[in-house]
């Protein structure tokens, strides 16, 4: 690996997705009435939408509500691998659910897979779907015993992965396993081609419409923020964090933020999907634009609110992508949030076992191609009545003894010390010092309060306290967001929700007092 190669690219200013740059999408008028369905369908994501098309095609009416706009969330800024190959995953599985439903999880996504490819092949839809290798690998000799144990699950399972000395990439390896027959694909013109099909079947969508209430029962009844009502008889949860939260996903789930940098390579790229075992973690896919081939460079995760300086994990990118491939240009910049379970295996089914008739689709971790593709099927066939011999390895109602307990005190441990923390703790800074494109929490009338001047040079002034249950927010400056380093909420620079947990904004200071 040639470390020294120098580039002279710059990163782009501003994060946009190479999914959302090239694929114009339908918009979609906010709920005006009072409206009666089968199915209510909550978040414009990859689940929402597959669960809303393959319930239209069985003939239930449906409705689809996006708070935001449709596919403004992770699945617009995914890095859009298919693959059942999810990381060093199967060891782990067969330790806390056994080897049958270990089984079951490698099979559940493989059918995803197999979902996705046929819809295209059927349909031909063009959205860049091509076959790749996928490989997980290790550089460290402390990660190869690791990464054997990973490949000994493989063969206990009977998964077709190989293992391999060497990857197509310059990197010294000490091992990988490779699991042919996996995909990738452009996921917005996937998505598109569903939304289409959607309106043709008489799905209504709407956007820029918050559900405020939910009155449970037989059926259920949606207040929006303006007071417009949704009838019922099954409600979905896809709103990548669960809007609706009786079965207390907030202490469940784990917010994680990570980072993508699109280049046009300086080295041929062989092809393959590529992610490391070691940390910092780092992943690879092609893809094309213009015409001509790029190369999709990830990593950087971290718990959400609490990366400090963010601009340096697109900065560390790009520094490390340039001494592997050398970097002619940098096309797109871009991050996502993912939500972690305590087990690492996504919730999908009931909300929780007393409701029958509502449904949760979230903790997708970094894989919500298939798992999205997965909780569609899932959620559409128990609605429909029909049996999945997916449902328990996937139920939200479970909790996998001493892992899951780990985590859940691990968790609420650190959230916890940052709540404790934001409050001590008040700006460093004067707003006074700001530069213009500049964000950083300040001291305000005495007050800890975030403070953004904007190019133009005006000054946006928010109360840092979310509104979710109450931490203190810190600036984000990759992303020109106020992030909570509790439970994952986002909030823009003048203080509108971004993604939830919270669903109110943040209450807007005088920036002149």
């Amino acid at each position: 690996m040639n470390e020294n190669k120098q580039t002279s690219t710059e990163l782009p200013p501003y994060s946009d997705s190479i999914w959302h740059a090239t694929t114009p999408l339908p918009e979609f008028s906010p709920l005006a009435e009072d409206v009666s369905v089968d199915v209510a369908v909550v978040g414009a994501g990859i689940s929402g939408l597959t669960t809303a098309f393959l319930l239209a095609k069985e003939g239930l009416r449906v409705t689809v509500l996006e708070a935001r706009k449709i596919l403004d969330g992770t699945t617009g800024n995914t890095t859009a691998k298919i693959t059942a190959q999810h990381e060093l995953i199967y060891d782990k599985l067969i330790s806390t659910f056994g080897e049958e439903q270990a089984r079951l999880y490698y099979e559940a996504n493989e059918g995803a897979l197999r979902f996705i490819r046929e819809l295209v092949r059927d349909h031909g839809i063009d959205c860049q779907l091509t076959e790749e290798a996928a490989y997980v690998y290790g550089q460290s000799e402390s990660s190869l015993q690791t990464l054997k144990k990973e490949f000994e699950a493989y063969e206990k399972l009977r998964i077709p992965g190989e293992w391999v000395e060497r990857i197509p990439l310059p990197i010294t390896t000490c091992g990988a396993i490779r699991l042919k027959g996996q995909a990738q694909f452009h996921p917005l013109s996937y998505l598109k081609f569903i939304l289409n099909e959607l309106v043709r079947m008489g799905v209504t969508i709407y956007e820029h419409t918050t559900v405020a209430e939910v009155e449970e029962g037989t059926p259920i009844r949606l207040s929006t923020h303006d007071k417009h009502t949704i009838t019922c008889d099954h409600l979905v949860v896809a709103t990548h964090f669960p809007f609706y939260d009786p079965g207390m996903y907030f202490a469940r789930l784990h917010p994680s933020r990570s980072y993508a940098i699109a280049i046009k390579p300086e080295t041929t790229y062989e092809g393959g999907m590529f992610i490391s075992m070691d940390e910092p973690k780092r992943s690879f896919r092609s893809v094309m634009h213009n015409d001509e081939q790029l190369v999709i460079v990830g990593g950087g995760g971290h718990k959400t609110g609490q990366g400090g300086y963010t601009l340096s994990y697109y900065e560390q990118l790009e520094q490390y992508a340039g001494g592997l491939l050398g970097i002619r240009n940098i096309f797109f910049r871009w991050s996502a949030q993912d939500l972690i379970t305590l087990d690492n295996v996504p919730y999908i089914g009931q909300i929780t076992e007393d409701k029958e008739n509502i449904w949760v689709a979230t903790g997708f971790a970094k894989w919500g191609m298939t798992s999205g593709t997965l909780a569609g099927q899932m959620i559409s066939s128990q609605i429909l009545g029909r049996e999945t011999p997916y449902k328990d390895v996937f139920t939200p109602s479970r909790f996998k003894g001493t892992t899951s307990f780990t985590t859940l005190v691990s968790e609420n441990a650190n959230v916890a010390k940052e709540l404790i923390t934001g409050k001590m703790s008040l700006g460093n800074k004067n707003i006074e010092e700001l530069q213009n494109d500049e964000g950083a929490v300040v001291s305000h009338n005495g007050k800890r309060a975030g403070a953004y001047k904007d190019q133009d040079g005006q000054l946006h002034v928010v109360d840092t306290t979310c509104t979710h249950m109450g931490c203190e927010l810190e600036w984000n400056a990759g992303e020109r967001s106020w992030d909570c380093p509790c439970h994952g909420s986002r909030f823009n620079f003048d203080g509108k929700v971004i993604e939830g947990p919270a669903m109110k904004d943040l209450t807007p200071l005088n920036a002149e007092q």
